[in-house]
């Protein structure tokens, strides 16, 4: 379960792939989509990375700022970000402290398997820090559409 629409979103604070301090207080002021990945280098989270990269300037351009999460290292994000040459920030949550506040942490189903793993959550989080919309269930394809389809 996904935190709901109008809720105050989690405060929280991270280091993106370039070592920067990156935290919902600095984007206070922004529209914000927060994203969250499973793992940095794998094929469904590149496809959604690269749609967040290929429509970067729309999604500026409407006014947000784009940002995703995974449990990975700085230096796995940093890899996966010059690799696939990515525009925005890459939050390194090893420890998890962002995905679970966001309610982005379970149990999962893979081929008959149940594990514990990161669900792959899109936040939007407007201007003073309030969920505005939650998606839930994310087209790898066409994840910048989804936003933007609200819009």
């Amino acid at each position: 379960m996904a935190l709901k629409i109008g809720q105050d979103a989690p405060s929280w604070k991270g280091i993106n792939q370039h070592g920067e301090s990156i935290s919902s207080e600095g984007l206070m002021g922004k529209k914000t989509i927060l994203f969250f990945y499973p793992k940095a280098s794998t094929p469904g989270c590149t496809v959604e990375a690269c749609n967040f990269r290929d429509h970067y300037e729309d999604l500026v351009d409407k006014g947000f700022e784009v940002v995703g999460v995974s449990a990975d290292s700085v230096n796995r994000q940093l890899n996966f970000s010059a690799k696939q040459k990515l525009n925005f920030s890459l939050i390194a949550d090893e420890e998890k402290m962002i995905i679970t506040a966001f309610e982005a942490w379970g149990n999962k189903k893979f081929m008959g398997k149940q594990y514990d793993g990161i669900f792959r959550h899109t936040y939007v989080i407007d201007e003073l820090g309030k969920i505005e919309q939650v998606l839930e269930k994310v087209k790898t394809k066409e994840a910048t559409e989804q936003i933007l389809s609200l819009y």
